[in-house]
């Protein structure tokens, strides 16, 4: 009796195919991954790779945020030490014009006023890695310069109103930085023109009439310069809270790719086992059938 050469062929299809499983299956067992390429499943490798696009926004918002933060905290420490000079021309201020002052302690005030003035300028040209944090949007200029060559001394901003801002997840703008003009020369909180005038308010060992006006100023100039402060600190928190959530977010999706992808170790093993064996199987039969072929062509 010959064997059927369809059955044969049915046995050798049926072997190709469990070696492929089989192969698929040792391949998954050692990588770990169940779906490695389109075709193993269109739909979840679609969606991871949706999800790893979402993955890498979240990564490079995540570093943007370390890059502005640390940027900010420069910016919210010079403006801690700006509080802090104002906080003692003020005083200076009022203990110059109380009138209880002789005039060798009005002309040694007035120089303490312009060593402030210059403290508080030099705080105003504070850079973060070569970039000029008060400037605006042209970090590559100093912004602030003092001429003393005129009574009072004026001060020149060389920078712009521009300020930069992050974008979150979810599209929400969030301001970095503060121009220079509007926490050192706001209309009626003038910093530099406030001290400028105080150092000279004293500067003849006299009182100058325009004293208690000037103080005003500088109180005014104090207030606006914290509420700037606050207002930096806020944007902070925000891009802060932001960047926390991106990188939660990254972690979840991450998982879910995971999920996605990965291949279960102990059912990958269970069903490599069942794909050897039935190769055995397979290739016992093929055997078989072999000889019996070529017992029936000797006879």
């Amino acid at each position: 009796m010959r064997v059927d050469p369809h059955y044969v062929s049915g046995l050798v299809a049926s072997l190709n195919s469990s070696t492929l499983a089989e192969q698929k299956l040792t391949s998954e067992l050692s990588s770990g991954l169940a779906v490695s390429s389109l075709s193993d499943n269109p739909v979840a490798a679609g969606q991871a790779s949706m999800l790893n696009s979402a993955i890498s926004q979240d990564d490079t918002f995540v570093q943007t945020a370390a890059s502005v933060e640390s940027l900010m905290q420069v910016a919210d420490s010079a403006l801690g030490s700006v509080v802090s000079q104002l906080t003692s021309a003020l005083s200076l201020a009022v203990e110059g014009n109380s009138g209880t002052e002789s005039g060798s302690d009005l002309t040694g005030l007035s120089q303490q006023l312009g060593s402030i003035r210059d403290q508080v300028v030099a705080l105003a040209n504070t850079s973060y890695q070569g970039t000029y944090i008060f400037a605006g949007s042209d970090g590559n200029v100093q912004p602030f310069a003092v001429d003393t060559s005129t009574t009072p001394a004026t001060t020149t901003y060389s920078g712009d109103t521009q300020v930069g801002a992050v974008t979150t997840e979810n599209g929400q703008q969030i301001q970095t930085g503060l121009a220079g003009s509007a926490v050192f020369l706001a209309p009626g909180a003038d910093v530099m023109a406030a001290l400028n005038n105080l150092v000279a308010d004293f500067a003849g060992g006299t009182v100058s009439g325009t004293a208690s006006t000037d103080i005003g100023v500088l109180q005014t100039a104090l207030s606006n310069v914290s509420q700037q402060r606050l207002s930096l600190d806020s944007s902070l928190s925000r891009i802060q809270t932001a960047s926390s959530y991106a990188q939660t977010d990254a972690v979840n999706r991450t998982a879910t790719v995971s999920a996605l992808v990965s291949a279960d170790p102990a059912t990958v093993a269970t069903q490599l086992s069942s794909a050897e064996t039935q190769n055995q199987a397979l290739m016992s039969v093929i055997a078989t059938v072999e000889k019996q072929s070529l017992f029936d062509m000797i006879q």
